[in-house]
């Protein structure tokens, strides 16, 4: 495989990104509001990112508009439904050498807005962002990202050989080579995707089938509707060694040992994080060609001062917005329409200085999702300084969630006045309003996380997902998870079974959650809100396969007030807690009694 630039070490690689997750100017507040915290956050988008006043339009770089088919496209990854939707026609014209051009000439010139203009555009590549460019939607501009991964493997920064001309990203918390995101930016500065309205769309074409005639398609890969049973992201790999012996040669045969555990640890998504846990440099992470982790939609890396405004993204192949070691991220009255698998609607990661504001989610996934890092790729610190507000989620697992991949921790996060809709509640309930996840080999640390006034009119689901304890776990199988049915889940033993090394331990403290409204909804079974009320179960020592012996500590300095949590399914264990010390209820209604208590467990 030839390197461009040659044999890079992993700290040439992630150079520059990592400057995005310093420790962020020290906020003073006043011991008894936190939120003021969130009104400083708040105050550093008051002003307005600037570019110069000049516009680049794709068509005087030889952009064309294309002509639209229907075509059969899955709807989702779970249910196998199809539905007719619109993709360019067969032979259309290639958008993408146009915007490539504009946005360079931009560049060029110091600065200025590329202008998408209404209508249909094909685009075979990624959009790559530079600094100080704006690209704009019009109002009725559309563009179809094209459904053909040999498009996202052409223009990368790193000629990986086979695989393709790949990117610099972050897949599920570890670094890697690997297929371009749809829209993408490394170590840039004062960058903007916007929209007019949401009639302006980027479409990622999750659920088309691929132009090459294999018959497969984005959501495929997760494994569910793949027509090749080896296409997919969980099965194992022929490409993938049979032994990390050549890539991390200073590893013991015992070492090996723990990593390359379970029949598919060289599936994709697992051969991943056992090339993190082996400590194998990124330029030897090489994925994109032959393999199955599919790209992100909007992903920038390292960047600073970022605004991703009014317009609509669907049918995303993976994760949609995935902002990792930025500084300064704006998003806000976006549209997040894509119920394929793993579409997370806002996924920062490692950022510092975030703002959520105004956006609608309808998603397969997490609407939020809040991260770190994961195994031994934690340097670029935290995910800090977070502020979500004013926001619809009408479906997904979860509303608000922190983790799984949250090695380097999560701080400061405060999330308000959100309307947690449920709108599918009968047929695909959204799963949690608040949810933690992490586990024994995802560790890091969470808190002071704040969150107040939430609306959930539809509950959440009722039809727990069960715990999945590993042998001999003193925690009851029979428990709502992270999987949903609970309006809080603090899950510190998420999926245990799934990660071969659980040596770290994570820490939560200091979450204070405030005036919760949850109703009922009517089902031939009854009236309810939800299985249970809440689940906070701390990390599970048995869990932890180490031999340091380090110390599992409890959660501790909860507080849940002026909630109602509606009426739970599980009225007689209208909550659930394990390792906890220090959690407070006060004036909590649960199916009609208040409670004011302490619990410790």
């Amino acid at each position: 495989m030839t390197m461009h630039p040659s044999n890079p070490q992993r700290r040439t690689l992630l150079k520059g990104a990592g400057a995005a997750s310093l420790l962020s100017p020290g906020f003073v507040m006043a011991q008894d509001d936190p939120w003021a915290r969130a009104d400083r956050i708040r105050a550093r988008f008051t002003r307005p990112l600037s570019f110069p006043q000049r516009d680049f339009p794709i068509t005087a770089h030889g952009a064309k508009p294309c002509r639209m088919v229907t075509v059969q496209a899955w709807l989702d990854s779970d249910s196998g439904a199809k539905a007719e939707v619109q993709t360019p026609a067969p032979g259309s014209p290639d958008a993408w050498p146009g915007i490539d051009a504009a946005i360079k000439a931009a560049s060029k010139a110091g600065g200025g807005r590329v202008l998408i203009p209404a209508g249909h555009w094909h685009c075979k590549g990624p959009i790559v962002l530079l600094s100080n460019v704006h690209v704009h939607l019009a109002k009725g501009a559309q563009v179809h990202f094209s459904a053909n991964p040999a498009d996202y493997a052409k223009h990368g920064e790193y000629d990986c050989g086979p695989n393709g001309k790949l990117s610099l990203s972050r897949w599920q918390g570890n670094d890697c080579l690997n297929y371009t995101p749809m829209v993408y930016a490394r170590n840039q500065k004062n960058i903007a995707i916007t929209g007019e309205d949401w009639t302006s769309i980027l479409n990622g074409q999750g659920g088309v089938t691929f132009e090459d005639g294999s018959g497969e398609h984005w959501w495929a890969w997760s494994g569910k509707t793949a027509v090749n049973a080896h296409a997919r992201q969980g099965v194992v790999n022929p490409r993938n060694p049979e032994s990390l012996a050549g890539l991390a040669p200073g590893l013991s045969v015992e070492e090996r040992a723990r990593i390359e555990t379970g029949a598919n640890w060289r599936s994709d998504e697992k051969f991943l994080p056992a090339l993190s846990e082996a400590g194998v440099p990124v330029e030897k992470r090489v994925f994109g060609k032959g393999h199955y982790l599919r790209p992100c939609m909007i992903e920038f890396v390292g960047c600073t001062d970022v605004l991703m405004q009014g317009y609509q993204v669907t049918a995303t192949p993976f994760w949609i917005h995935h902002p990792v070691a930025c500084r300064n991220v704006h998003i806000a009255k976006v549209r997040m329409e894509s119920m394929g698998p793993n579409s997370d609607g806002f996924d920062p990661e490692s950022c510092d200085t975030v703002l959520l504001d105004d956006c609608l989610f309808n998603t397969g996934d997490d609407c939020i999702a809040i991260k770190a890092g994961k195994g031994r790729d934690t340097g670029y610190g935290p995910t800090r300084d977070v502020v979500i507000q004013n926001s619809v989620m009408n479906s997904g697992h979860g509303a608000v969630t922190l983790g799984s991949e949250m090695g380097g921790g999560i701080e400061h996060v405060y999330a308000e006045k959100l309307e947690v809709r449920n709108m599918h509640w009968k047929t695909d309930p959204l799963g949690s309003a608040v949810r933690l996840k992490t586990n024994m080999a995802r560790g890091g640390f969470l808190r002071h996380f704040h969150v107040r006034d939430l609306v959930l009119p539809n509950g959440v689901k009722i039809k727990p997902a069960f715990y999945k304890p590993l042998p001999g776990s003193p925690i009851p199988a029979q428990l709502a998870s992270a999987g949903g049915g609970t309006v809080i889940t603090f899950d510190s033993d998420y999926a245990p079974a799934f990660d071969a090394i659980r040596t770290r331990p994570p820490q939560i403290s200091d979450v204070h959650v405030s005036r919760i409204r949850v109703s009922n909804v009517a089902t031939p079974e009854g009236s309810f809100s939800c299985y249970q009320a809440f689940v906070v179960m701390g990390p599970v020592a048995h869990s932890y396969n180490g031999s340091e012996n380090k110390p599992v500590l409890p959660v501790t300095n909860i507080s849940i007030s002026d909630c109602d949590f509606g009426t739970p399914v599980a009225g007689d264990k209208p909550w659930y807690a394990y390792n906890v010390r220090g959690f407070k209820l006060r004036n909590v209604t649960i199916a009609g009694k208040r409670y004011d208590t302490d619990i410790s467990a």
